[in-house]
């Protein structure tokens, strides 16, 4: 069960939930493919200098291997263990697994909700959310999934319940 559908009070219910878009994960990869292209290169151009080269191409590439390996890993535990939500009375914002850290703001102390994408955002349907509250603001939601849904989970909320 996620940490949202744990969270909710008697008579709330969760209206929306995203989490980090896939593209966290491209960094990562991107390091992973310049190490298989570090060791094509050490492979294809220096056979023919010696031994010392070689070795010394190999484990450049072993390295970049490894950063890449290790920041895979961690943006995915990132990844897999943050969840933003909105419910029928606050927005929701947890990361963590041992350590657990959460925000919330009410919802009708909401006063403005941005949305910031950028072309391959718009495209691939991730971005950037910017919640302002009475007294408060947020820092940036970044590279989330969906971020106009969001948006429109707390707009349509506050919308309603304002006119309520």
């Amino acid at each position: 069960m996620a940490y949202l559908d744990k969270l909710l009070q008697p008579g709330e219910t969760l209206l929306a939930r995203t989490r980090p878009h896939w593209i966290v994960l491209v960094p990562p990869f991107g390091t992973l493919i310049l190490a298989v292209i570090v060791l094509v290169a050490t492979f294809v151009a220096l056979t023919g200098y010696g031994q010392t080269a070689v070795l010394a191409g190999y484990g450049v590439a072993a390295l970049l291997a490894v950063i890449g390996l290790l920041h895979l890993l961690a943006r995915w535990v990132v990844r897999a263990t943050t969840e933003y939500g909105v419910t029928s009375l606050r927005v929701v914002q947890k990361r963590g697994i041992f350590s657990l850290h959460t925000v919330e703001m009410n919802l009708d102390k909401v006063e403005s909700v941005d949305v910031d994408q950028s072309l391959f955002g718009r495209m691939l349907g991730y971005g950037a959310v910017d919640i302002h509250g009475v007294g408060s603001r947020w820092d940036p939601i970044v590279g989330i999934e969906d971020p106009l849904a969001f948006r429109s989970a707390i707009t349509t909320h506050m919308a309603s319940s304002r006119a309520a």
